[in-house]
This record gives C-alpha cells, sequence and structure tokens, in this order.
C-alpha cells in the first residue's frame, strides 16, 4: 500500500518526539518523489550570541531532513539509515521566521545516497548549501 503524502509527513513527525528535532522545533512539511521539506523556527533557542540564527542549528535542520529524506525511500523492516558526512556553506543570516530545508536526491543508491540541501528563508532567499552523504545498512537479526 503506497502511503499519502500526509501520512508520510504525519509518521516523520510522529518519530521526532523527544529527539534533537523536536526540542529544536523541526517540522516535515513537504514531500514529493525525489524531495523532502522541514522547516525550523529561528527564535533565540536557536541564535549563536549575536542574535542570529547558529551555524549548528542549520547544520542539524539539514541533517535531520536528508536523513528522514534517505529513511523515507527504503525498507524500514530490513535497513536503517545514518549519515556519513554532511557540509554547510552558510551564505546569509536570519534573525526571526522560519528557515525551510528542501532536501533532494543526486544519488539515490542501495547503499549510499547522497542529497543537496537548500536551507531558505521565508522569502525564498538561500541561506545555506548543505551536502549530505548517508547509509542504509542492514538491521541486525
Amino acid at each position: 500500500m503506497q502511503m499519502t503524502k500526509e501520512d508520510v509527513l504525519q509518521k516523520a513527525n510522529a518519530a521526532s518526539k523527544n529527539t534533537l528535532m523536536e526540542t529544536l522545533d523541526i517540522e516535515m512539511v513537504d514531500f514529493g518523489d525525489n524531495f523532502l521539506v522541514a522547516r525550523m523556527p529561528v527564535t533565540p533557542k536557536v541564535h549563536q550570541p549575536d542574535g542570529v540564527l547558529h551555524g549548528g542549528a542549520t547544520a542539524a535542520l539539514a541533517e535531520s531532513v536528508g536523513s528522514f529524506a534517505s529513511h523515507i525511500f527504503i525498507d524500514t523492516e530490513k535497513m536503517f539509515v545514518r549519515g556519513l558526512e554532511i557540509t554547510a556553506n552558510h551564505l546569509k543570516s536570519v534573525k526571526e521566521g522560519y528557515v525551510y530545508a528542501k532536501a533532494t536526491f543526486l544519488h539515490k543508491g542501495r547503499t549510499t545516497q547522497l542529497l543537496d540541501i537548500k536551507v531558505t528563508d521565508e522569502d525564498d532567499n538561500l541561506i545555506s548549501i548543505c551536502r549530505l552523504s548517508t547509509i542504509s545498512l542492514p538491521k541486525k537479526k
């Protein structure tokens, strides 16, 4: 049975309970054949000392959405996903509102995946560009 977009988003958001994603108020908000979008509010909770979005919070948003995207496309009964490497280039600062991270697959292999993650603000300004590589590994019996 194919899950609907609403089913996928609800399942992803339910899995975030009691995790870093819940701590940072990260929410999965859109999903398609080759992408997943998450958003995170920019509040003092994710600021660096001078009052702008912390790059580490941006990287956590990017890794969360990218890992969930890889997770959606594997057989979770038999496999699990782990992040291998993330890079983040921060281009613009944000003080408030929401940032959106759209993870799109560049490579969707059986074992490794590579995602491009663009982080934008509410006006669609590019905030950061991230790359995440993930690996799908068999669950131990």
